[in-house]
C-alpha cells in the first residue's frame, strides 16, 4: 500500500505506518490541484478537511482502495460513491469526542452564567452584578440529539452536574446506560432545558433545525451546536431567540465558516449583536490531545485491515 497524506497530521500515524511497513508520501501543503495530478499513483488517501473528496477526485484515483479521515465523520468524502467504487472508508470519531464534550459544556456554562458578557463589561469599566446573575445547571434536563461517540462522551461529562440526561437517536435503540436515558423525540420537546446536537450532516439532517422543529419545544431552552453547522437554519434560531424560546445559543460550527464569506451572510450581523449568543471557530474537537488521538486511532484502524 502507498498512501498520499494531504493534510497536517500527528507524527504518530507516520510512526505506526513505518512500523507496519506501509509506505506513504506526506505532503501537508499540497493543493487539491496538485493532488489531482498524482492521486492515480496511490492506493490510499489520508485527509482531514483540506478539500472535498468528491466523485471527480475519486475517479482520478483509479487505484484507490482506502480513504481515511483524521477527524470525526466523513462528510467531506462522497461516501456513497466511494463505497460504490469498492473503497474502504475510515474515520476516527473516537479521537475527539472527549474534546467536544468538554468544549460544549464549557460553552453552556458560559451562556448560563453570562461569562463572556460580564468579562467584556468589566474590561470596559462596567460593573453589573444583578444583571449578570446566572442559572444553575443542576436539576435541569439536558437532551442530546444523537448518541454515538460524541453524544455518550457529553453524557459522561455531565454525570457530575446533577442533571438528567435524555437522548434521542433515530438510528439506534436500546442504548440507555448509566449516563443517559433513551427517549422518543416527543419526550425531548416536552422535557428539554438544554438541547445539544451530536449527529452528522447528511441529506436528511441538512437544515433539520428550522421553525417547525423549534416550534414543538415546550420550555425555553439553551441551544448548543457543536456537530455540523449545516444542520441549523440560522434564521429560525434568530426567531426563537427573539421569542424567548431559546434563552441562549452556542455555536462551535456554523452553516458558513471562515471570513470573508461568513461576514457576508444576511444573518451574521444580527447573530453577533446578541450577548446571549457565543461562538468558537470550529475548535471543539481540535485540542492538543485530540490531534494525537485522531491520528493514532486512524492508523490503528487502517493497519488492522492490512493484517
Amino acid at each position: 500500500m502507498n498512501f498520499l497524506i494531504v493534510d497536517d497530521i500527528h507524527g504518530v500515524l507516520l510512526e505506526k505506518f513505518d512500523q507496519a511497513g506501509i509506505s506513504y508520501d506526506y505532503m501537508p501543503t499540497i493543493t487539491r490541484e496538485e493532488a489531482e495530478k498524482i492521486i492515480p499513483s496511490y492506493e490510499g488517501l489520508i485527509i482531514r478537511s483540506k478539500f472535498q473528496v468528491d466523485s471527480s477526485f475519486i475517479d482520478l484515483g483509479t487505484k484507490l482502495k482506502y480513504i481515511g479521515r483524521s477527524g470525526a465523520g466523513i462528510d467531506n468524502i462522497d461516501e456513497a460513491y466511494a463505497l460504490q467504487k469498492g473503497i474502504r472508508l475510515y474515520a476516527a470519531n473516537e479521537g475527539n469526542c472527549d474534546a467536544v464534550g468538554e468544549h460544549m459544556i464549557g460553552m453552556l456554562l458560559s451562556l448560563m452564567n453570562h461569562l463572556n458578557r460580564s468579562n467584556e463589561e468589566i474590561r470596559n469599566g462596567i460593573w453589573k452584578r444583578e444583571e449578570n446573575r446566572g442559572y444553575e445547571l443542576k436539576g435541569r434536563t439536558v437532551a442530546l440529539i444523537g448518541y454515538g461517540h460524541n453524544g455518550k462522551a457529553m453524557a459522561q461529562k455531565l454525570s457530575g452536574f446533577g442533571v438528567r440526561v435524555i437522548a434521542y437517536d433515530k438510528y439506534k435503540t436500546g442504548f440507555t446506560d448509566q449516563y443517559a436515558t433513551e427517549v422518543a423525540m416527543e419526550e425531548v420537546v416536552k422535557q428539554a432545558d438544554v438541547l445539544s446536537f451530536h449527529i452528522p450532516l447528511t441529506r436528511e439532517t441538512t437544515n433539520l433545525v428550522d421553525d417547525e422543529y423549534l416550534f414543538h419545544f415546550r420550555k425555553p431552552i439553551f441551544f448548543l451546536m457543536g456537530a455540523r453547522g449545516g444542520i441549523v437554519h440560522i434564521p429560525a434560531i434568530i426567531k426563537a431567540l427573539d421569542k424567548g424560546k431559546i434563552l441562549g445559543a452556542a455555536f462551535d460550527v456554523l452553516p458558513v465558516e471562515k471570513f470573508p464569506k461568513l461576514g457576508e451572510q444576511s444573518w451574521y450581523n444580527n447573530l453577533i449583536a446578541r450577548n446571549n449568543v457565543i461562538f468558537s471557530p470550529h475548535v471543539a474537537g481540535w485540542t492538543f490531545e485530540s490531534y494525537y488521538k485522531l491520528s493514532d486511532i486512524l492508523a490503528d484502524k487502517i493497519i488492522r485491515d492490512q493484517q
